[in-house]
């Protein structure tokens, strides 16, 4: 019965390890740049979009396709850095942030 109850204990610190860092990544802000900081996007370390700025020299270009794709790489670069960080942290609690329902997505 020991080891059940041990194992119950480990478990609930495990979750409260986890519900920390879901916290803390839902807190996380985490930018990407494009266009030689022409762009930058925000996102949180859940990879959701916080903000976009732009710079009004990008926008008096009038060059709708480009600012398009620099917005798209700003945000992609942003999430990427938001991934490897909430990988990072769930791998010091054992790696469970590429599983199914814990953490951010592969």
């Amino acid at each position: 019965m020991r080891n059940i109850n041990d194992l119950m204990k480990k478990a609930q610190e495990l979750q409260k390890k986890m519900e920390k860092i879901e916290e803390e990544l839902e807190k996380a802000r985490i930018d990407g740049v494009s266009g030689g900081g022409a762009v930058k996007a925000t996102v949180s370390g859940k990879l959701d979009l916080i903000s976009i700025e732009l710079d009004s020299e990008i926008i008096e270009q009038n060059d709708k396709e480009m600012l398009e794709d620099l917005i798209v790489a700003a945000v992609r670069e942003a999430q990427e850095k938001a991934k490897k960080i909430a990988q990072e942290k769930f791998a010091e609690i054992g790696g469970l942030g590429g599983i199914p329902g814990f953490g951010i997505p592969n």
